[in-house]
């Protein structure tokens, strides 16, 4: 053996064997493939990892994703909804600037992937008052959401507004100033206070949310279009929200909420095991007890 082969033998029998682990078969694998409701249209740049077919694997939750939906704290915030997503639907790099559109949606899919497609409901007959569990077929309803088609354009007068949904940090952030607004309420009623002091709170609060939800509304506009020409400049853009007759704030505001009304949970039509009394039976979709295991 010359010198070259005796280099090549030494650097094979050098090499350290690699231990297969013998759990790697049992690592989580992808339990449905869904099609987002935006067809990931809306997402920053770097926020999505853009399929090739337009679908996206979906993960089971594991322990700690579950006990993130038990911090009260983390579900406040919105950072248990994002870290869940993220270990769930790996391909969406960024939550906070998903399209609010997708958010349910993801969220019920991760609950099918977890527990399976169907969800046990607790409900009261309306005539009877008797408490009685019905099914609810989430695959359904998913099946239903995957025909769905965002509307961009709106038009009011001689404008036409392109809108994109809010995004999840946009959601999150207006909840929050919601409760906060919440607790000043509660304050003005202390009776501790003056009257002069209530007012003032009350209007501080008022104003600071009005700001918020206005400015947001006029963030979801990204081109305005106008018989004179058109305008994609966030500062005109937002200076025109806000200082533009209420028409047209409303009918952004409205389009934005109908299409989400769109896509949320309807009613299902329920017969009482009791008394046969048919009714329309709400589903709310509460991270709280909606990922409550197998609830």
């Amino acid at each position: 053996m010359d010198e070259k082969q005796t280099e090549v033998a030494t650097e094979q029998i050098a090499q350290p064997t690699v231990k297969k682990n013998p759990l790697a078969g049992y690592y989580r694998q992808p339990k449905v493939y869904v099609k987002l409701p935006s067809n990931g249209k809306f997402y920053a740049k770097g926020s999505l990892d853009v399929s090739s077919n337009g679908e996206y694997a979906v993960y089971a939750m594991t322990a700690k994703d579950e006990l993130m939906f038990k911090t009260p704290d983390a579900l406040l915030s919105g950072q248990s909804t994002v870290e869940v997503i993220k270990s769930c639907v790996p391909s969406i790099l960024d939550p906070w600037v998903m399209p609010s559109i997708d958010l349910d949606f993801l969220l019920v899919a991760i609950r099918v992937a977890t527990y399976g497609s169907k969800m046990e409901v607790n409900s009261k007959c309306p005539k009877c008052d008797e408490e009685s569990k019905y099914d609810v077929d989430l695959s359904s309803w998913i099946g239903q959401v995957g025909t769905f088609a965002y509307e961009e354009q709106i038009e009011t007068g001689d404008l036409k507004f392109y809108v994109r949904p809010y995004t999840y940090k946009e959601m999150t952030k207006t909840q929050i100033k919601t409760l906060e607004q919440q607790k000043i309420f509660n304050i003005v009623g202390d009776e501790k206070l003056s009257d002069e002091e209530k007012i003032r709170l009350f209007n501080e609060s008022f104003v600071k949310l009005t700001s918020l939800t206005v400015e947001i509304i006029a963030d979801c506009v990204i081109k305005i279009v106008t018989p004179d020409g058109e305008t994609e400049d966030k500062d005109q853009i937002k200076e025109f929200v806000m200082t533009a007759g209420k028409e047209h704030f409303d009918s952004i505001s409205n389009h934005l909420a109908k299409m989400k009304n769109e896509i949320e949970f309807k009613a299902q039509h329920v017969q009482c095991g009791s008394c046969k009394h048919e009714f329309e039976m709400p589903i709310t979709l509460d991270q709280s007890n909606f990922f409550a295991a197998r609830s």
